[in-house]
C-alpha cells in the first residue's frame, strides 16, 4: 500500500485535510487497507474491518460470508459441496426469451373453450328469449327464482335491526367453496335486482320468467369444466343471473348496485363513443335543477369507459368547457374525477342559447387533430327547458347522414314546452329523457345504451365478438377479475316482419386474477425476472406492481404499464410494439424501484413480449441476465434428501441456526400460513405423509428447497461456525436462496429477523442481485423517529451481496449471503478507522489541529468534523457524532440538510420522482360552514292539501330523494355533521415519490458550501465494490446557512398533480377496439323519446313523505354509503 503525503495546510483546509484522488485514506489508514482482526492476521494490535471499503483486496469478511470455491472461482462444485456427495448441480432448463407465449400459453383463460362457453349462452339466451310468450297478467308467485337479497345480511350504522322485505325466494343451503371463496350452491342459478326497480313489475316477471331456463345451461355448462368461475347474464331490464348461486354480498344498508353500470357490461353493450356533454346554465337553472344536472353529468360520466371519449361543456350565451380541457379526452378515471370536480363550480347566470351550445358540441366532435373513438358520437344536452330548436345548426353540422346522435333531458320540475327537445332527439336518432327528481338520474342517464346498440344488434353475428375487459373488482367477493363478454340480442320480429333492434343484455364468465397468475412461471424466472400483459389502452392486466391498496366497486382498475414502471423512450417504443400487436425483444438498460421503494438501481433487462391470439392482450417476459438460465436439482440419491430435510426440523436449529422458508405452493394439500413457524410445522407434518416426487407435489419448487436446505448447512458447518461473530461485532450472518431457504446464524438472531421469509419478497434479496459488491441497508425510521436507547436495544445494518456462479460460460445468481452488523459496536470501529491512530488505547494524548501537522481525525477532532457513510438512497449508515446514531437509517437530509442539498447540487445524487396511483389515504377534513340541511324540498301546506301534487312526480321524487339521499350524501348530510360523526373511511388516492440514487460520479470531490462567514467544506468519495457514500464536512459553525430541505418520505399529491390539463396534450399512445357498430341503414329511429311517469298509491306516498319530513329535520340525520 503506497504512502501518501498530506497537503499543505492553508487557514481555509486547516481543519479538513483534502485527500488527492487515487490516495483515499483517512488520518493516514488508506480505506483500501481493510484488514482483519484476529487469529492468523495481521500482527498489528488494531487494524479494524470498515464497511463497505474495498472488501474485494481483503479476505475476512468475504470468508466469513461466502465458501473458498466462490471467491477461487470454483463454482462448478456448487456452493463449495462437492459432487461425490451425491447432489448434482445441473443448469436450469434455458428459458426461451425467443417466444414468450411458450411461457403463458395456450390454455391462459383466453382459449377456444371459454370463448365456446360464452357463445353457447349467448345462444340458448336469444332461443330462450325467442320463444317466450309475452304474460301480461303475469304475478310475483308465479316464478320460482333464488333472490340473492333474501338472504342479506344489511349492516345499519345506527345498530336498529332492519325489518328484511318478505319474498317469495327459494330457500337454499349453501357450501364452503374455495374457488369462489365464499359459500356457493351449484343446483341454481341466483338473481340481483336493483334497489330502485320494482320487481314485481310485468317486465321484471316476464324477465325472470324466460331467463329461468339459463340455469339448466349454466349448469351444463359446470360439468363441462368444472374450473369455470361465475357465469353471468347481465339484462338490458336491470335483472342479473348468475350461477352459482349464492347470497348477494351487499356493501351497506342501500344496495345501489345496477349490473347496467358495471365494467364488463358497459363495454359488451356498445361500440366506443366520442360524447360531448353540454348543461344550460341560463338564470332559471338555479337551487334544486342546478344540483340534479349536476348529479345527472356525474352519473352520466359513470357510464364510459376508457374506450370512450368525452368533454362537457355550460352554456348560456356563450358555451365554454368546465374544465381546463379544451377538446375530447379519454373517459378514463383521473380525467373523469377532474370532471366531477369542477362540474360542482357550474353557476347560473344569464339566458339560454341552445345555438351557442350545439355548435360547440359540434366542433368538439369534428376535431379530427386529437385522439379519439372514433365510433359513436353524440351529444348529450341538460337542460330546464326552452322553444328553440335550433334547425339551422342540425343542418349545417349533422344533416343528411346524421351521423351524431343527439340525446336531450328535460331536468327538473317545471311547466316548459318540451316538443323542442322532443324534436331534438328524434330529428337526430337520439333520444329524449326527463329527469324529475334525484330517483330518475340513474336509469335514464344509462338507458341511452339501449339507443346505440340498436346498430349492433341490427348487424346480427359479425357484431357477435368476445371482448375482454379491464380489471376490475368482482362484486361477489373473488377480488380482481377480467371478464370475457358476449352480447345478446333480441330475435323476435314485429307483424311486419321487421327485425326488433334490441339489445337483450350481455353474457359474461369471469376469470380471477389470481388464477391468472398460477399459470404464469414464477419462481423459475428469478426474484427480478416477471411476466407482464397489456390492453389496447396499455393497461397492464398482469405486473408484479398492480397492487391496487383499495378498490373503487364503480370503476375498473387501470394501471398504465409506465406507471406500473419508470417510464423511459425503451418502454414507450415496447408499449406501442404491444398494443400495434407485434412480437419483438430488446436489451435495455433501465431504472426500477426496490420493493421497499427506498431505492432505484439501474439495471440491464431483457423484454420479450408477443400478442396472445384472440384477445386484445400483449404478453412481455422480462428478464435480468443473471436469470436467463437456473439451477435445478438432481434428487435421485433418496439418502441426502432425508439427510438434508432433516435440517428443516426446529431441533436442528440450535446448532445449525434458524430457518426461514418461503411460503410458496409447493404441494396441493399444504396449508399456507402468514406465520413462518406454523408454515414450517404444517410443511414438516406433510412431507412425513408424502415424498418429493409426490404428484400433489410441485417437484422443481420442492427439490431445489429441500437442496438449498443441506447447502446453507454445510455453509454452517464448514465456514460459519469456525467464525467468532462478536470478533467482528456481528449480530448475525444469513444466507437466503433461489429456492426459499433463508438461514440465519446464531439461532438467538433470528429473533430479530424482520426480513421477509421470502426471498423474492425481500428488497435486500432483489438488489443484492442487480448490483455489484456489498449492499448496506440500514433499519429505516423516518422523518419523525426519534431513536432507542441503545444500551437495551440493538440495532443491525444489514450487509449482502449476491453468488454469483458461472456454469459453462453461464452467470446465474442462486442465492445471497450477508452479516448483521451491530450499530453501536461499528460506530466505534468507524471512528477509529477514521482517525489517525491505530490503537483505540491511545486516544485522548494529543488532538489534531491547525497547530499540528497530523492529518485530519474524525475521532480526535469529531467536535469539529462530521465523517458519515451514506447509501446509495441517501439514508445514514454510520456516523462519527453519537448524537447521530439514533438517526440511523433516516434521510440523511433530516440529519444535515444543508450537507444533503450540497451532495445533491455537485451531482453526487440524482433525484427521480414518480406517482403511485394504487395508494389509500385517509379522508380529507371538511370544512364546517353550517347545520342547516341542503338542498330538501319541503313542500308547502298548499302542496300537501293539493291531491294532484301528490300523485304527481314531485311526490315520487322526494321518496327518491329519501333514497338516493343515503348515497348523495350533500342532499341531506349537514356540515356539521359531516365533519364530526360521519365514520372515517380510507379513500384512493395518488402519492408523490421521491427516491434519489447515485450519479455518475465515481471521484473524490471537495468543495465549499458557501454561505459566507458560515461556508462549510466537505469532501465526498464513492467507496468502490459498495453502495456507500463516504462524506467528511466541516461542523455548521452557525445556523444562518438556511438550504432547502430535501424531501424524500412519499407524500400526498397535491390537487391537481400529476397536471391532468397537460397530460391530455399528450396522451399516451392507445387504440381502441377493432370493431365499430355505429351505423344501420335498417335501424328504426321513431322510438325516440318518452317522459317519466310513475302513479303509486297515495297512502304509500303520504308515509313516505312524512317519514322524509321527520329525516329531514332530525338531529341524527341519515348517514352516507359508501360508493359501490
Amino acid at each position: 500500500m503506497r504512502a501518501c503525503s498530506a497537503p499543505a495546510v492553508t487557514p481555509t483546509t486547516a481543519k479538513l485535510r483534502w485527500l488527492r484522488p487515487g490516495c483515499v485514506q483517512v488520518a493516514g489508514i488508506p480505506l483500501e487497507a481493510l484488514a482483519c482482526s484476529g487469529k492468523g492476521r495481521s500482527k498489528q494490535k488494531h487494524r479494524l474491518l470498515v464497511p463497505g471499503m474495498s472488501f474485494s483486496r481483503h479476505c475476512c469478511l468475504r470468508s466469513l460470508l461466502l465458501p473458498r470455491c466462490l471467491r477461487g472461482g470454483g463454482a462448478a462444485e456448487s456452493w463449495g459441496i462437492p459432487r461425490t456427495e451425491g447432489w448434482q448441480v445441473l443448469p436450469r432448463s434455458r428459458v426461451d426469451v425467443g417466444n414468450a407465449q411458450l411461457l403463458l400459453l395456450s390454455p391462459f383463460f383466453l382459449t377456444s373453450p371459454l370463448l365456446l362457453v360464452l357463445q353457447r349462452l349467448a345462444n340458448a339466451a336469444e332461443k330462450f328469449q325467442k320463444a317466450h310468450h309475452w304474460q301480461d297478467n303475469i304475478r310475483e308467485e308465479d316464478i320460482e327464482y333464488y333472490d340473492s337479497k333474501a338472504d342479506t345480511e344489511y349492516d345499519d350504522p345506527d345498530g336498529e335491526e332492519i325489518e328484511r322485505e318478505k319474498s317469495n325466494s327459494l330457500k337454499l343451503e349453501f357450501t364452503d367453496d374455495a374457488n369462489f371463496k365464499t359459500k356457493v350452491n351449484y343446483s341454481y342459478a341466483a338473481v340481483q335486482i336493483p334497489t330502485d326497480i320494482y320487481k314485481g313489475s310485468t317486465v321484471i316477471l316476464n324477465e325472470l320468467n324466460w331467463t329461468q331456463a339459463l340455469e339448466d345451461v349454466f349448469i351444463e355448462n359446470r360439468k363441462e369444466d368444472p374450473s369455470l368461475l361465475w357465469q353471468v347474464f347481465g339484462s338490458a331490464t336491470g335483472v342479473t343471473r348468475y350461477y352459482p348461486a349464492t347470497p348477494w354480498r351487499a356493501p351497506n344498508k342501500i344496495d345501489l348496485y345496477d349490473v347496467r353500470r358495471r365494467p364488463w357490461y358497459i363495454q359488451g353493450a356498445s361500440s366506443p363513443k366520442d360524447m360531448v356533454i353540454i348543461v344550460d346554465v341560463s338564470g332559471s337553472v338555479s337551487g334544486l335543477t342546478l344540483k340534479l344536472m349536476k348529479t345527472s353529468v356525474y352519473e352520466m360520466l359513470d357510464t364510459l369507459s376508457d374506450d370512450d371519449y368525452v368533454n362537457v361543456a355550460s352554456f348560456n350565451e356563450k358555451a365554454k368547457p368546465v374544465s381546463c380541457f379544451k377538446h375530447l379526452v379519454q373517459a378514463n378515471i383521473r380525467n373523469k374525477k377532474v370532471f366531477k370536480e369542477d362540474v360542482q363550480g357550474m353557476v347560473a347566470k344569464g339566458t339560454t342559447d341552445y345555438k351557442a351550445g350545439f355548435e360547440y358540441a359540434f366542433d368538439q366532435l369534428q376535431n379530427s387533430n386529437i385522439t379519439r373513438a372514433n365510433c359513436n358520437k353524440m351529444i348529450m344536452m341538460f337542460t330546464d327547458g326552452g322553444e328553440d330548436r335550433v334547425q339551422d345548426v342540425f343542418e349545417k353540422y349533422n344533416w343528411p347522414n346524421k351521423t351524431v346522435r343527439v340525446f336531450t333531458f328535460s331536468v327538473g320540475q317545471h311547466n316548459y314546452d318540451v316538443t323542442p327537445l322532443q324534436w331534438m332527439a328524434c330529428a337526430n336518432k337520439g333520444y329524449y329523457f326527463e329527469i324529475p327528481s334525484i330517483g330518475a338520474i340513474r336509469i335514464n342517464t344509462q338507458e341511452y345504451l339501449d339507443v346505440l346498440g340498436r346498430p349492433m344488434v341490427l348487424a346480427g353475428n359479425r357484431a357477435k365478438q368476445v371482448q375482454w375487459t379491464n380489471v376490475y373488482q368482482d362484486a361477489l367477493g373473488l377480488g380482481l377479475v377480467v371478464t370475457g363478454t358476449l352480447p345478446v340480442f333480441n330475435l323476435t320480429e314485429d307483424s311486419s316482419d321487421r327485425k326488433n333492434q334490441l339489445i337483450l343484455g350481455v353474457m359474461g364468465i369471469d376469470v380471477a386474477l389470481n388464477d391468472i397468475k398460477r399459470l404464469t412461471p414464477r419462481y423459475n424466472l428469478g426474484a427480478n425476472g416477471y411476466v407482464f400483459a397489456i390492453d389496447l389502452n396499455g393497461y397492464v392486466l398482469l405486473h408484479p406492481n398492480l397492487q391496487p391498496q383499495i378498490i373503487n366497486f364503480r370503476e375498473p382498475v387501470t394501471l398504465d404499464f409506465l406507471d406500473a414502471e419508470l417510464e423511459d423512450e425503451n418502454k414507450e417504443e415496447i408499449r406501442r410494439s404491444m398494443i400495434d400487436g407485434n412480437d419483438g425483444q430488446r436489451f435495455i438498460k433501465t431504472l426500477i424501484k426496490s420493493l421497499d421503494e427506498q431505492y432505484i438501481d439501474e439495471v440491464f433487462r431483457t423484454y420479450t413480449w408477443a400478442p396472445i391470439k384472440s384477445t386484445n392482450y400483449s404478453l412481455g417476459l422480462v428478464l435480468p441476465p443473471y436469470s436467463t438460465y437456473y439451477i435445478q436439482a438432481n434428487l435421485s440419491d433418496q439418502i441426502l434428501q432425508v439427510k438434508y430435510f432433516e435440517y428443516l426440523l426446529p431441533n436442528s436449529f440450535e446448532s445449525e441456526g434458524h430457518v426461514f422458508i418461503a411460503p410458496r405452493e409447493y404441494c396441493k394439500d399444504l396449508d399456507l400460513s402468514d406465520n413462518n413457524t406454523e408454515f414450517l410445522e404444517n410443511f414438516i407434518a406433510l412431507m412425513e405423509k408424502v415424498t418429493p416426487d409426490s404428484k400433489q407435489c410441485d417437484n422443481f419448487l420442492l427439490h431445489n428447497l429441500i437442496l438449498d436446505t443441506g447447502i446453507t448447512q454445510q455453509l454452517v458447518e464448514r465456514v460459519w461456525k469456525d467464525q467468532d461473530l462478536n470478533t467482528y461485532s456481528l449480530l448475525a450472518v444469513f444466507a437466503a436462496t433461489d429456492g426459499g431457504i433463508t438461514r440465519v446464524f446464531p439461532n438467538k438472531a433470528a429473533d430479530d429477523w424482520e426480513e421477509e421469509p421470502e426471498p423474492f419478497n425481500a428488497s435486500f434479496y432483489r438488489r443484492s442481485l442487480d448490483n455489484k459488491g456489498y449492499i448496506f441497508k440500514p433499519p429505516y425510521r423516518d422523518a419523525g423517529y426519534r431513536g432507542l436507547d441503545l444500551e437495551n436495544n440493538t440495532i443491525g445494518i444489514l450487509v449482502s451481496t449476491a453468488v454469483e456462479l458461472s456454469i459453462g460460460g453461464k452467470t446465474l445468481k442462486p442465492a445471497v449471503v450477508g452479516v448483521k452488523l451491530d450499530l453501536e459496536a461499528w460506530a466505534e470501529k468507524f471512528k477509529v478507522l477514521a482517525s489517525n491512530r491505530t490503537d483505540r488505547d491511545q486516544l485522548g494524548a494529543r488532538r489534531c489541529d491547525p497547530s499540528t501537522s497530523c492529518e485530519m481525525d474524525c475521532e480526535a477532532n469529531n467536535k469539529d468534523l462530521i465523517c458519515v457513510l451514506i447509501d446509495d438512497g441517501g439514508f445514514l449508515v454510520l456516523s462519527n457524532q453519537e448524537d447521530h446514531w439514533y438517526q440511523v437509517g433516516k434521510f440523511f437530509s433530516e440529519v444535515d440538510a444543508n450537507l444533503m442539498s450540497a451532495l445533491y447540487n455537485n451531482s453526487f445524487y440524482t433525484r427521480k420522482e414518480s406517482y403511485d396511483f394504487q395508494s389509500v389515504c385517509a379522508p380529507e377534513a371538511q370544512s364546517n360552514t353550517g347545520a342547516a340541511p341542503r338542498g330538501v324540498f319541503v313542500p308547502t301546506v298548499a302542496d300537501l292539501l293539493n291531491l294532484a301534487w301528490w300523485t304527481s312526480a314531485a311526490a315520487w321524487s322526494l321518496f327518491q330523494q329519501f333514497l338516493y339521499g343515503l348515497t348523495y350524501s350533500s342532499w341531506f348530510q349537514t356540515e356539521e355533521v359531516a365533519g364530526d360523526s360521519m365514520e372515517a373511511r380510507e379513500t384512493s388516492c395518488i402519492m408523490k415519490q421521491t427516491q434519489y440514487y447515485f450519479s455518475t460520479v465515481n471521484a473524490t470531490y471537495n468543495a465549499i458550501i458557501d454561505c459566507g462567514n458560515c461556508s462549510r467544506l466537505f469532501h465526498a468519495q464513492r467507496l468502490a465494490n459498495t453502495n456507500l457514500l463516504f462524506v467528511v464536512a466541516d461542523k455548521p459553525l452557525c445556523s444562518q446557512c438556511e438550504s432547502v430541505k430535501l424531501l424524500q418520505a412519499e407524500v400526498r399529491a397535491p390537487p391537481r398533480d400529476p397536471n391532468q390539463c397537460e397530460l391530455v396534450d399528450r396522451p399516451r399512445y392507445r387504440k381502441g377496439p377493432h370493431i365499430c357498430f355505429d351505423y344501420n341503414a335498417t335501424e328504426d329511429t321513431s322510438d325516440c323519446g318518452r317522459g317519466a311517469s310513475f302513479t303509486p298509491s297515495l297512502g304509500v306516498l303520504l308515509s313516505l313523505q312524512l317519514l322524509l319530513l321527520y329525516s329531514s329535520a332530525s338531529r341524527h340525520p341519515l348517514p352516507p354509503a359508501a360508493c359501490l
